[in-house]
């Protein structure tokens, strides 16, 4: 029996980057705090806060032959404290709440790939499929970011602010299956 890796993509959502980096793992247990925020603020930026995170995605099959007869996939959502940056003259707990929900973000998706990555059953085109649920969770993930950033005004708006920390935790909550262990 052969075993065969495919390693498909890093993804970053807000970066791209191939060399290695510091991440932070997302964790229920582990907030973000200012002392994350390890980059250098952009001065063209009318944000007081950029955090940078995104899904990383890789894959191995199994094979018999030139038969796929099995996988395993790891999907994880990961912040990047040198890529995410923030204005410490304007930063306050608020801001850094919109940005932990940034993250939270991410981390749902991940759960929402992972579930449809379950669905899969052991086939010839698994790669093909892995690739088309990949490519269609990071484009939902990086219009359900920009949407959050517009309802909320970039945490400016209080009450959708609080809508989305809702919402969010909510949607955690219903794919607490998919949580990493």
């Amino acid at each position: 029996m052969q075993i065969q890796q495919f390693i498909l993509s890093i993804l970053f959502l807000f970066i791209g980057s191939s060399t290695y980096e510091d991440t932070i793992t997302w964790n229920d247990n582990r907030k973000l705090s200012w002392v994350d925020f390890k980059a250098n603020p952009n001065p063209n930026s009318d944000a007081v806060a950029l955090t940078a995170s995104g899904i990383t995605f890789g894959y191995s099959l199994k094979t018999k032959g030139k038969r796929i007869v099995d996988y395993t996939v790891s999907v994880e959502a990961h912040f990047y404290p040198n890529k995410s940056w923030y204005l410490s003259e304007k930063a306050d707990d608020h801001i850094l709440a919109h940005e932990q929900l940034h993250f939270d973000i991410t981390e749902l998706y991940v759960r929402k790939f992972r579930q449809q990555l379950e669905r899969l059953l052991v086939n010839q085109n698994i790669k093909a499929q892995m690739a088309q649920i990949h490519q269609a969770i990071n484009e939902a993930l990086d219009k359900t970011q920009k949407t959050y950033d517009q309802q909320t005004n970039h945490s400016i708006n209080i009450e959708a602010q609080k809508y989305w920390q809702r919402y969010i935790t909510e949607e955690l909550k219903k794919l607490e299956k998919y949580k990493a262990p």
